[in-house]
């Protein structure tokens, strides 16, 4: 064979190729005369070669009901048969699903169009792929949106090249198509001070093989620093050399806000306990000290050169009394004498002493809603922490400016709970202290409830002001939160418990004092303190002297006579003065107590003592001691 052919080979050759490909075939002269097509086109569309003999519009009519997009490829053959000399590139949609791809082409004959030439490709399975892939793309940037998490992919081998997913848009406040899509475009929206720690996070991700995952922060359109949490995992390729990096993005803002919230009210918790461990045994020191100044001020004639020596020693006992008072409400372990009062007439009542307090350029204005509810704590430690606020509040104000009171009553949900832990949801009195004041800043805001942390100059303020009011809200089961921006002031929000239900008021029994010398059993490990109690009161009662409960008890077992009144430490070693007082009570029922103690601690309850106990506090004067004795004796 010379490897020759004849026409007529040529053209057996041409069908037997037109048979044999996937694709329909036909071929149609500018008449709508089909000239050549394959088996393949007749299986593909389910008609006849009766059918094509009819020409193109015979095969247009016999697929016209079964044509999903009818109308649209009628529209392409108006433009076509006007114009043959262009190609077509389009869709035949079946209404049963299937999808073909056709293109048409001229063939030409020199300048003129002879005929067309168009394939058809079964597209179906690929299109429903295709359709599947989207469907599942869309339930993913749905899935995404709703857990607030994007996703990403960077190129490593080749084009810097990185893509987006809708939800990643978002939380970088770009709008979608608006990213450049490169590592520059996306460095430029990373914080500065964290650029060079991020990329450094993804090359040892890429040369050690280890997961990268970091906490970074990024700049918004707005202009407003969001933190982000980043995850992401290397794909490589068979030598182990890496092509891709797919990762996922989530704001983390309030999480770390709480984070820091949370750290910050454990840190606030330590100190407060550290401060009240203080301020208890510098009670003991100071009442030992302010007594025994008191004492010898009783002995020290008015014109003897020490008697000013010894006053300005019980001053100052009592100024470092003052001192651990404040310490004490801070570490919410100060005496209180709560109470069921309106939250309303205290901020009126105390409003009126503003405006005298902050000066004639500051204007104090109250707003106080009518629909508050009751709440129950210490009216005049509630008063206290609202002149600490408007004393802060004058001094951020040097050039005048107004204060507002504001009380309403507020339901807090879910979310607002969160973002202000670890105040629970629930019913709250709400109080608000505004200031037009020159505002702080988020690290001064982050320290202003520690104790001494203070922002004034040295001799103008001692730091405890406003840890005295986070102790309050606290011990009261409260909550204060602050929001502040410099230049535009300071607002300060309590939030208070209402009362459930007004306190039943405690049952009175009369009891009377056995003789004209009462008997008083003191219990009282600190020796300063117990010796104390003994100058003060000696010549006045029988007084019987231990250390310690068990010494007490143990008095308390060798006398057949009751014992008129218990005066004893709250808390000391081994048993406390709280257990003591009990089993005192049982014996003698008409027992009265009267507890020394600088704080209670949320585990102390006086009821155990029964309802004849009374407090008093430390550090205390002897004149104090009298007067807390008669009274509580005098009681009925």
């Amino acid at each position: 064979m010379d490897g020759s052919s004849t026409p007529l080979d040529t053209l057996a050759l041409l069908k037997a190729t037109l048979e044999t490909t996937h694709d329909g075939i036909i071929v149609v002269d500018l008449q709508r005369r089909v000239l050549l097509y394959n088996a393949r086109l007749l299986r593909m569309f389910g008609i006849t070669t009766e059918t094509v003999a009819g020409g193109v519009d015979a095969i247009n009519e016999a697929l016209a009901t079964q044509l999903e997009n009818r109308d649209e490829l009628r529209e392409t053959s108006k433009r076509l048969w006007t114009d043959p000399a262009q190609e077509v590139h389009d869709t035949i949609r079946f209404k049963d699903g299937r999808v073909y791809e056709r293109f048409i082409a001229p063939h030409r004959d020199g300048d003129r169009t002879a005929y067309l030439v168009a394939s058809i490709r079964d597209v179906t399975r690929t299109t429903m792929i295709r359709q599947e892939l989207e469907q599942h793309r869309a339930l993913l940037e749905s899935a995404q949106e709703v857990a607030h998490i994007g996703s990403w992919v960077a190129d490593l081998d080749g084009p810097d090249r990185i893509g987006w997913s809708r939800e990643t848009y978002r939380i970088f406040g770009v709008e979608p198509g608006r990213f450049g899509g490169t590592r520059d475009a996306f460095y430029a929206l990373v914080h500065p001070d964290d650029r060079e720690m991020l990329a450094a996070a993804g090359r040892a991700a890429q040369a050690d093989k280890h997961r990268f995952e970091m906490d970074h922060r990024i700049l918004r359109a707005d202009g407003s620093v969001r933190w982000v949490h980043e995850e992401a995992d290397i794909i490589r390729d068979l030598a182990g050399r890496p092509i891709r990096m797919v990762g996922t993005v989530q704001d983390i803002t309030d999480r770390r806000q709480l984070e820091d919230q949370l750290r910050q009210a454990q840190k606030m918790e330590a100190i407060g306990r550290l401060a009240g461990g203080i301020a208890h045994d510098i009670n003991n020191a100071l009442t030992a000290i302010a007594g025994y100044a008191e004492l010898a001020l009783g002995e020290v004639a008015a014109d003897h050169p020490a008697r000013a020596d010894v006053e300005e020693i019980r001053r100052a006992a009592e100024r470092a009394g003052a001192v651990t008072r404040q310490l004490l409400a801070f570490s919410r372990k100060q005496i209180i004498e709560p109470r069921l009062f309106n939250l309303n007439d205290t901020v009126a009542s105390i409003a009126r002493l503003l405006s005298r307090l902050v000066g004639h350029d500051v204007s104090v204005r109250t707003e106080l809603s009518d629909d508050l509810r009751p709440i129950v704590g210490d009216p005049g430690q509630v008063e206290q922490a609202i002149v600490n606020l408007a004393v802060n509040a004058r001094d951020a104000m040097p050039d005048g400016g107004e204060i507002v009171l504001e009380t309403s009553f507020e339901v807090v949900d879910g979310p607002t709970a969160r973002s202000h832990a670890p105040m629970p949801p629930g019913e709250y009195v709400r109080l608000a202290v505004r200031d037009t004041g020159h505002g702080m800043s988020r690290e001064t805001q982050a320290r202003i409830f520690e104790p001494f942390f203070t922002t004034k100059p040295v001799g103008k303020g001692t730091g405890l002001g406003l840890s005295m009011v986070y102790g309050t809200l606290k011990q009261i089961g409260g909550f204060i939160f602050v929001s502040s921006e410099l230049g535009r002031g300071t607002t300060f929000t309590l939030y208070f418990r209402p009362a459930a239900e007004a306190s039943a008021t405690l049952p009175v029994h009369e009891t009377a004092t056995s003789g004209v010398r009462p008997t008083i059993l003191v219990a009282e490990d600190e020796d300063a303190v117990r010796h104390l109690v003994a100058s003060s009161l000696r010549g006045d009662y029988d007084l019987l002297l231990a250390g310690s409960a068990e010494e007490a008890l143990h008095i308390a077992d060798s006398r057949s006579d009751p014992i008129d009144l218990l005066l004893t430490d709250a808390i000391m070693p081994g048993q406390s003065g709280v257990e003591l007082a009990a089993a005192l009570v049982q014996r003698w029922p008409a027992l009265r107590v009267l507890f020394m103690s600088g704080y209670t601690e949320e585990d102390l309850s006086l009821a155990g003592a029964g309802h004849r106990a009374a407090v008093l506090q430390k550090p205390f004067t002897p004149r104090d001691l009298r007067r807390r004795i008669r009274e509580t004796l005098a009681a009925s």
